[in-house]
């Protein structure tokens, strides 16, 4: 099968980004097996972590968590990347794409600033005064995030470990031999919960769906689940309530729901700047 006509069909900015990001993934995943945590150092960390480089807001969006991550990403970019840069043309697609992606990153960074102040107000809070309620509230309120995490002594689930700790206090409230532990668990939670980096291209991909909504808003999308057709800028407006939904209840903690929300809050704003200094829509 000859595959060079299909490859010729897509515009050059999305098959060189699609290009650049495969070649990002196959290298992160040949240096982890080399002993090389590339996506620590290329993801994005929060900017109060020791971790964080400015080399990040831009890197980030090339690296990827796994196949499936890189997979949508990629297949969301060449669906609807291909669109808008053959109406934009290559300059204008490649100035939208990158600026979404550092908006994107921007609005995460917002928002994990107030969730870890608050976070680590909540531990200053305990180690002022420890007791077996705060403790068992922490790790109750923490529990979607906790049970993803591994406690390193005994390979156990932390939010499991720490569960049992909080109820073993709770019935001896009076005793001071957790309050070393407890707050040990609050330390280590919170300093791996600010150190893992934000990784994806999603929230540039996210302003390109919100970009085609808007150039296109009647055309008609076929949903894989359930199988029907949706116009797009229903689609798109959907989505956008449902990334808001879960990023504000916390379900899918793992998912930067915010950094989506960025891309398609800077994609918005940008075209309605194009819009406005333009005498076409753009």
């Amino acid at each position: 099968m000859n595959y060079r006509p299909v490859l010729n069909n897509i515009p050059p900015v999305v098959k060189n980004l699609i290009i650049v990001n495969i070649l990002f993934f196959l290298t992160s995943w040949t240096m982890e097996r080399a002993g090389v945590d590339l996506v620590g150092i290329l993801g994005m960390h929060y900017p109060g972590s020791d971790k964080f480089m400015l080399h990040q807001v831009i890197t980030y969006m090339f690296m990827h968590g796994g196949f499936t991550h890189i997979f949508f990403n990629m297949f969301a970019l060449w669906m609807f990347g291909r669109v808008l840069e053959n109406v934009w043309g290559a300059k204008r697609f490649l100035m939208y794409y990158m600026i979404t992606g550092i908006g994107a990153i921007a609005l995460q960074s917002v928002v994990s600033y107030f969730e870890f102040s608050s976070l680590h107000n909540t531990i200053e809070a305990f180690l002022n005064a420890p007791s077996a309620d705060q403790f068992y509230n922490f790790v109750t309120g923490h529990e979607r995030q906790m049970s993803g995490l591994v406690y390193t002594s005994g390979n156990r689930n932390l939010y499991d470990y720490s569960l049992t700790l909080a109820n073993q206090w709770l019935d001896n409230p009076e005793s001071t031999h957790y309050v070393a532990a407890a707050g040990g668990i609050m330390n280590s939670f919170y300093d791996v919960i600010t150190g893992t980096p934000t990784v994806g291209a999603s929230g540039a991909v996210f302003g390109i769906l919100l970009a085609f909504g808007m150039l296109f808003p009647n055309s008609e999308l076929m949903l894989i689940f359930p199988p029907i057709p949706i116009k797009a800028k229903y689609f798109v407006i959907g989505y956008g309530l449902l990334e808001l939904f879960f990023g504000v209840s916390g379900i899918q903690g793992n998912v930067a729901h915010f950094a989506h929300l960025g891309g398609m809050l800077f994609g918005f704003i940008l075209i309605k700047y194009w819009n406005k200094n333009s005498k076409h829509f753009y």
